[in-house]
C-alpha cells in the first residue's frame, strides 16, 4: 500500500484563513479541495506539501449561482455541476467537459477548481516512486525525495524523458473543464492577503510541464464567472476507455452565428495535446464565413499543427495527431447542425450527450 509522507494539516475556516495559511506556509504549503489528484500524487511521492490546507469546510468557495453571468465557486463538485440544468442548457460545453471526468464516483467528490489547477502529467512522470526510481526519476520529480512544489524546486535538475535534450518538461495538461471554459471567455478570480484578481481563464497557464500555472504561491483559485451569451458550444474527448481515462485530445469550441448563418464569432480550444490548453487564434478565420465543408477543412488542417506527436501520453503519437484534426472538423460540423450520428465513428463517441449518474 502507498502511503503519503509527513506533513502538517490545517483545515480553513473560511477563504481569509485558507489563503493566510497558504502564505504562512510559504513554498511547501498545499491546497487540498477534493484531492482526487493530490492525494495520489502524495502516495506517490510526486508532490509533497509539508502544510496541507483543507477547503473542505470553507463553503463560501461552493455553489452554483445564475444570473447574467453564470458564477462557480471553486470547490464546487463536477457531480453538482453536472446536474445543474441552466449549466446543461446554456453551456453545454462545460456540462460535456465535467460529465466526462474520470467517473462519478470521483466527480461527487472532485472539485472545478481543482480540474482547473489539475498536475500537468505524462508517460514518465504518472508513475509509481519505483518505476520512476528505476529510469533515475526526471525533470519534474528529480530526487528521491519527491519535490514539495512542482513549479518552484528543483527546476533545472533531472532529464525531461519524452524529450531528453530539451530544457524544458513536456508534461500535458490534462483539464478537461479548462479548454471548454476557455471556450466559453470564462475569467477567474485569485483571492491572495494583499487582495482579488480576475483574469481570462487562459491567462492562469503557462506552456511548461512544471511551472504550469501563473497563480502565485500565495494565492488561491475561488471562483469562475462565465459570461452569458447566446452561443452555441461544445467539447469532445478522446481516451481510451469510455470512463474514467484522462483525455488524449480535447477540443471545446463556442461560436456565435448571425442570422444569415455566418460564424459571428469563434472560439477554439486544443486540449491535452500541450502543457497548457491552447487557445487556437487561427479560429478567427471562420469569423464572416458560412461554415462550409472547404473552410473548415481549411481551419482543422491549420489548427491541428498545435498536435504536435510526443511520446508523452497515450495512443500512438501520428494518430492522435490525425485526431486532433478530426476532432476539430468534427466539433464545427456539430455546431453547424450536422448529427453527431452522420460524422463517424469518433464523432458518434465523443458529441454523444452524457446522461448524469449518480
Amino acid at each position: 500500500m502507498m502511503r503519503a509522507g509527513s506533513f502538517r494539516y490545517h483545515a480553513a475556516h473560511d477563504a481569509q484563513d485558507a489563503v493566510k495559511a497558504l502564505a504562512d506556509g510559504g513554498p511547501g504549503g498545499m491546497l487540498l479541495a477534493g484531492g482526487t489528484d493530490l492525494v495520489p500524487n502524495m502516495k506517490r511521492r510526486q508532490q509533497m506539501p509539508e502544510l496541507l490546507i483543507s477547503l473542505r469546510h470553507v463553503q463560501e468557495l461552493r455553489g452554483i449561482h445564475h444570473g447574467p453571468d453564470l458564477q462557480i465557486g471553486a470547490c464546487t463538485t463536477l457531480s453538482d455541476i453536472v446536474r445543474d440544468a441552466g449549466v446543461r442548457q446554456n453551456y453545454p460545453a462545460l456540462f460535456r467537459a465535467a460529465a466526462q471526468v474520470a467517473t462519478p464516483i470521483i466527480r461527487n467528490t472532485a472539485t472545478l477548481g481543482g480540474n482547473l489547477c489539475l498536475d500537468t502529467r505524462c508517460n514518465y512522470y504518472n508513475q509509481n516512486y519505483d518505476w520512476r526510481q528505476a529510469i533515475d526519476f526526471c525533470k519534474k520529480a528529480p530526487g528521491p525525495a519527491g519535490v514539495a512544489v512542482p513549479d518552484v524546486a528543483n527546476a533545472e535538475d533531472g532529464v525531461c524523458w519524452v524529450a531528453p535534450s530539451s530544457s524544458r518538461c513536456w508534461a500535458v495538461s490534462s483539464s478537461d473543464t479548462a479548454p471548454a471554459l476557455i471556450a466559453l471567455e470564462a475569467r477567474v478570480t485569485l483571492l491572495s492577503q494583499s487582495g482579488e484578481r480576475e483574469i481570462p481563464l487562459e491567462a492562469l497557464y503557462h506552456d511548461d510541464g512544471m511551472r504550469f500555472l501563473t497563480r502565485r504561491p500565495d494565492e488561491m483559485l475561488t471562483s469562475i464567472r462565465v459570461p452569458g451569451s447566446q452561443n452555441r458550444s461544445t467539447y469532445w474527448k478522446l481516451r481510451r476507455r469510455g470512463a474514467f481515462d484522462f483525455p488524449v485530445v480535447g477540443v471545446a469550441a463556442s461560436l456565435r452565428f448571425s442570422e444569415s448563418g455566418a460564424v459571428e464569432a469563434a472560439r477554439v480550444v486544443l486540449g491535452a495535446v500541450a502543457s497548457r490548453p491552447i487557445l487556437l487564434t487561427e479560429a478567427s478565420m471562420l469569423v464572416g464565413k458560412m461554415l462550409t465543408d472547404d473552410s473548415i477543412e481549411e481551419f482543422s488542417e491549420r489548427a491541428s499543427r498545435y498536435a504536435k506527436p510526443l511520446d508523452n501520453t497515450d495512443f500512438h503519437m501520428t494518430w492522435r495527431k490525425s485526431v486532433a484534426k478530426s476532432y476539430l472538423a468534427g466539433v464545427l460540423r456539430e455546431l453547424r447542425g450536422d448529427d453527431p450520428a452522420t460524422l463517424g465513428l469518433l464523432g458518434r463517441q465523443a458529441s454523444r450527450t452524457l446522461a448524469p449518474t449518480w
